[in-house]
């Protein structure tokens, strides 16, 4: 059973301040170092993919709890730091313009890993297929604008990426990790960080989503043509048409909420190429060009009202301060004891390098002395 819980990620301008990213830089590679010493590269994907270590994470290193920055500036300084260790984990991406950057830092990032075109070509689909799922078959009204990536020299992967909601000033992150998924379209998060559960959330990934996708790609298989025959001729209450109550009729609330789209916002075009290449399953669907929010809603709408085969409404949203936070809350932070764990942690790799384990065993007596503690 995962861990699950709430974290208020405010939208947050402004930049962090060099003085502490650079402290940031040197923990960070000190505790990725450390990391992959003890358990292996693919442990850095496992820990980075969990969403309460990694909000542990950005506290630990002295950032906010609560701001939106706890996702690009931590994804930000973990890039750099396994830029500067020698480890076989490379992250690609980031926030905004660097994330539509992606698809082409894997491909250079493949080489420094010595990547075939299969491994490049499967990571850069995993890649766009988290983002389309993030942005299109979950709908919360969070639009993404940071996308990282990081890959291992086995090309296992990992996925951490933040949408934001001008309108409620909230940002939520979600969690993506290779191993474990059965499906990148059926409950494929590690976990989903964002500060409430909104109601009327169209959840395409959910198990309880399973008809609707087998509808809608038969519904995609079947061409434009008819889509849209169906799509102008469903009647509701009264024998209203759609299109009336679609461009905002009150008739149902429940329904005018969950599908206010107008027909011309659904990819006709798009739906059209599908029916080309006749998709095999939901997958399919949603990794064609063009199909994006509008028409994914769509297709569910004509499913349920006219196949009764409901998508989940049900919103899929699933922390520690060790050196204080950089907006003095719950406290400033305490360089010198920033500088000090660092320099403990930098001895501590370099000892285990030479063969001298003696801080590294320390820090395992410690976090079995601290578990005692936490025992009722």
């Amino acid at each position: 059973m995962r861990r699950v819980g709430f974290a208020d990620l405010l939208l947050h301008g402004g930049k962090a301040p060099s003085w502490l990213v650079s402290r940031m830089e040197r923990m960070a590679a000190a505790l990725l170092e450390t990391i992959a010493e003890e358990y292996g590269p693919d442990e850095i994907l496992a820990r980075v993919s969990d969403p309460l270590w990694f909000q542990a994470l950005s506290c630990a290193l002295g950032y906010d709890w609560d701001s939106s920055g706890t996702t690009t500036v931590v994804c930000g300084v973990l890039k750099t730091a396994l830029n500067k260790v020698e480890l076989e984990v490379k992250a690609c991406g980031g926030k905004g313009r660097r994330s539509r950057g992606t698809i082409a830092e894997l491909a250079r990032q493949g080489n420094a890993l010595s990547f075939g075109a299969d491994d490049v070509a499967r990571l850069q689909y995993a890649s766009r297929m988290a983002a389309k799922v993030d942005n299109a078959a979950i709908q919360a009204g969070y639009v993404l604008y940071h996308h990282t990536i990081f890959v291992t020299s086995k090309a296992e992967w990992a996925v951490v990426q933040q949408g934001m909601s001008l309108e409620r000033g909230l940002a939520r992150r979600y969690h993506w990790l290779s191993s474990g998924i059965k499906s990148l379209v059926v409950e494929p998060h590690r976990g989903i960080v964002g500060d409430q559960a909104h109601p009327d959330v169209l959840d395409m990934t959910a198990t309880a989503s399973e008809e609707c996708r087998k509808t809608s790609t038969a519904l995609a298989s079947d061409g434009a043509s008819r889509l849209q025959r169906l799509y102008q001729s469903i009647r509701v209450s009264a024998q209203e048409s759609l299109l009336r109550w679609a461009e905002g009729a009150a008739l149902s609330p429940d329904y005018v909420t969950r599908y206010a789209i107008r027909p011309r916002e659904m990819n006709w075009e798009a739906l059209r190429k599908l029916y080309e290449v006749q998709p095999h399953d939901y997958e399919d669907v949603l990794a064609q060009e063009g199909i994006g929010p509008a028409t994914v809603r769509g297709l569910a709408l004509i499913s349920e009202l006219v196949y009764g085969d409901a998508p989940s409404w049900k919103d899929p949203v699933k922390y520690s301060f060790a050196f204080g936070g950089k907006d003095g809350v719950p406290f400033p932070v305490r360089r010198k004891d920033y500088d000090r764990a660092i320099a403990f942690l930098e001895a501590a790799i370099e000892s285990s390098k030479l063969g001298e384990r003696d801080r590294l065993n320390a820090l395992r007596r410690l976090k079995a002395y601290t578990a005692r503690l936490r025992t009722p």
